[in-house]
């Protein structure tokens, strides 16, 4: 099977990562928050599309993280999102996020299938295994305590989708988790779509590196995350893979660096300590994302931009951040704001030029 080619291209990739949530990634009091309404999300996105800007990641929630104002408590539905921003769109690709667990892989198989030729094979996929016991709950479900059997249903479930996305004739599987008898799936969809993983643990980087293009890791300190991308790469070579390393950030970009780090106090300042700590509770008991060495010492970026890598200060100091990231061995990152459609278009304006001009986004349109 041919690569697609949002995989070939070896551009520093740029995403926007979570406008599905209400609060966006920042679990903040603020009322110049994100409501992650309709009319602001197809706004973002296509100024984003028009931008060059390569995707759009949805986050895929069913209950809130609770605080004050109950932190992605309202959220888009991923596959009516990512349909919906498809169909409104023109360049740019648009990953649906979805849980193994929630989605029956035949039905996930025939949605990408039907939104990739909605927009032109514009569409990808972002494969979550579960993490969030008190999602599970709220669903009526059982999310396993050990890694190993989510990740063992996970990897039977993409081969599922996979064959059935594949197959041009009847088939029956007969699996540990699914038994399926004359199955297919017309239209079919070869290649398969660019695959998005996010894991940290020993089992979830194995499934990442067996079956996704894209595995994010959260860049908590470059200078491991150089010999991590390494490792990542090696293990995937061993497999006769190859793996691209993404990472995601949280952006205060202002004109003065005073200016920029005034607004990182304010966003640390009023945080919505109530969905704050349920959050650190819930991804230090169940997800696993972040290296237990490294956890304590993240807990404000956690509160601005949940956890991801902070680009604070001046246009050029946003710019150099990313150049940062590409130099570590990353192949992109995907952006997060506190409201998302009031900062874009000044990093738009005033980061991405600069971006261009040092090459970091040559290929990009």
């Amino acid at each position: 099977m041919s690569q697609h080619d949002f995989n070939l291209s070896d551009h520093f990739k740029l995403g926007i990562f979570a406008f599905n949530c209400s609060g966006g990634l920042t679990a903040s009091t603020l009322e110049d928050g994100w409501d992650a309404n309709w009319e602001k999300n197809l706004e973002l996105a296509q100024m984003a599309d028009e931008a060059g800007i390569d995707f759009l990641l949805s986050a895929a929630r069913f209950i809130g993280h609770g605080g004050e104002k109950d932190f992605h408590g309202t959220v888009l539905e991923t596959v009516t999102w990512t349909s919906a921003l498809l169909a409104k769109t023109n360049k740019i690709h648009v990953f649906a996020t979805l849980h193994s667990a929630l989605n029956h892989p035949v039905v996930v198989a025939k949605q990408i299938a039907t939104m990739a030729q909605i927009s032109g094979n514009r569409v990808g996929l972002n494969i979550v295994a579960g993490w969030n016991k008190p999602e599970y709950d709220a669903m009526g479900l059982q999310l396993p305590d050990d890694h190993e059997t989510r990740y063992d249903y996970a990897h039977e479930w993409y081969g599922l989708v996979k064959k059935t996305w594949q197959s041009k004739e009847f088939f029956d599987w007969n699996g540990k988790f699914f038994q399926t008898k004359g199955t297919y799936g017309k239209p079919n969809l070869i290649p398969a779509p660019p695959i998005f993983n996010a894991a940290g643990s020993k089992e979830g980087r194995e499934f990442a590196v067996k079956n996704s293009d894209f595995l994010f890791t959260p860049a908590s300190d470059l200078e491991r995350s150089v010999s991590e991308i390494k490792e990542l790469k090696k293990e995937a070579e061993a497999l006769d893979r190859s793996i691209k390393v993404l990472t995601f950030s949280h952006v205060i970009c202002r004109p003065t660096e005073e200016e920029a780090q005034a607004e990182w106090d304010r966003q640390l300042n009023n945080a919505d300590e109530g969905a704050v700590q349920h959050l650190i509770d819930t991804l230090f008991s169940f997800c696993k994302s972040f290296p237990p060495d490294l956890f304590e010492g993240l807990r404000q970026r956690i509160v601005v931009g949940h956890g991801g890598f902070p680009l604070v200060g001046t246009p050029e100091q946003v710019a150099d951040g990313l150049i940062s990231l590409q130099h570590t061995g990353f192949s992109g990152t995907t952006l997060s704001f506190l409201n998302y459609t009031q900062e874009f278009p000044y990093f738009r304006d005033h980061v991405m030029p600069i971006l261009k001009e040092k090459g970091l986004l040559q290929s990009a349109s």
